[in-house]
């Protein structure tokens, strides 16, 4: 069938992008579903710096490529094999399949899944397959998703099934920004009761992050930023205290506040610069945690005797730990309940044709989370 997609075919063009055009709007072919497979109508797509990455190269992708990740959408159409979906049903997307069968799936992490992992970085399928081509050249999945397009085929394990009350819009930031900033919370941390925790970094995952600590029951919750706008919100989100990463003193004003650093330190911003503050305000016997993707050439150096004399711990938390059929639906029942209030999250809703406009705010740090809403 014949759809309308973003296409990008060249990472690193110079802003603004409502000039440069990084993301053109094209007429490509999607083959229809395969075994395991199932055809979906986006509904809603999620702006993350996961795509920004892509765009601007410090996230390296094959080219060409249709980006988009954190989608919610419609089934229209299954595959040999998929019994459980059927047309009609409201889905929301996870940016790893898992297999089932690796060792990390058989051991409860599907976010380690090999195959699934393999699959995103050769911009296929789980099957290893392309289904979306223009001019008989074959344009790459992203993250085994590709939503900034009408259509998309996904893997089966790639999709939740969720309840069709709520809309697109807000469900559509669970496959992504509350999957990984309350998993880092609840699931990788695990963060208990009256803990002081920071959070450095304040986007889509920061910000969900905070409510995530929030839920957990920190008796403290620091917020830390570059953006002024967003230390202002970050009170909104159960921030107790604020405080400007570009102060170069923060981390001892931290520290001396905390007496002595948090508990748990969230690393959120992909940046080398907020690993450091995040690592800094860490007290003895404290947890960082990283979910930030920075581009892979760039390198975090810390004194290594602290890991033993302070009985450091430093977390990776990709996918925030998840295992999405089972978070998923319990994120947006704690949404349900004002347990999780990521309605806050929507700073905008872009038209699906100002795309382009969109990551120019989400660039300049303009935004929270924007998500692109299909016409």
């Amino acid at each position: 069938m014949k759809i309308k997609a973003y296409v990008l075919r060249e990472m690193g063009l110079p802003g603004p992008y409502e000039k440069s055009r990084p993301l053109r709007l094209e007429t490509v072919v999607l083959d229809p579903p395969g075994p395991g497979e199932v055809l979906v109508r986006i509904r809603a797509t999620g702006l993350c710096h996961s795509d920004l990455s892509v765009i601007d190269g410090s996230r390296p992708r094959p080219m060409p490529m249709v980006l988009g990740h954190e989608a919610a959408g419609e089934v229209v159409d299954v595959g040999p094999g998929v019994t459980d979906l059927r047309p009609g049903d409201h889905v929301v997307s996870a940016f790893v399949p898992s297999c089932g069968h690796c060792l990390p799936c058989q051991e409860g992490r599907p976010a380690m899944c090999e195959p699934g992992n393999a699959a995103n970085v050769a911009g296929t399928l789980l099957s290893g397959e392309i289904k979306l081509h223009l001019d008989g050249e074959k344009l790459h999945h992203h993250l085994g998703v590709s939503g900034f397009a009408e259509y998309a085929v996904m893997d089966r394990r790639s999709l939740v099934k969720v309840d069709p009350d709520l809309p697109f819009d807000t469900l559509a930031v669970f496959g992504c920004a509350v999957l990984t900033g309350v998993g880092a919370v609840v699931n990788t941390a695990r963060v208990p009761d009256g803990s002081t925790v920071a959070v450095v970094g304040l986007g889509g995952v920061g910000f969900s992050a905070l409510l995530g600590a929030q839920l957990a029951g920190a008796r403290r919750l620091i917020a830390v930023d570059i953006h002024p706008k967003k230390l202002e919100l970050a009170t909104d989100f159960g921030a107790t205290d604020v405080f400007d990463a570009r102060d170069p003193d923060v981390v001892r004003q931290i520290r001396e506040l905390t007496g002595g650093g948090v508990d748990f330190a969230f690393e959120t911003a992909g940046s080398v610069d907020a690993m450091s503050v995040a690592y800094g305000i860490t007290r003895r016997g404290g947890t960082t945690v990283t979910s930030g993707l920075p581009h892979p050439d760039h390198q975090f150096a810390f004194p290594l005797v602290t890991m033993t004399v302070e009985e450091r711990t430093v977390k990776g938390s990709y996918m925030g730990s998840a295992v999405p059929a089972r978070d998923i639906p319990r994120y947006i029942e704690l949404y349900r309940r004002g347990k999780l209030p990521i309605e806050k999250l929507l700073s905008d809703r872009v038209p699906f044709e100002r795309l382009n406009e969109g990551f120019d705010r989400l660039r300049r740090g303009d935004a929270v989370r924007q998500v692109a809403v299909m016409p």
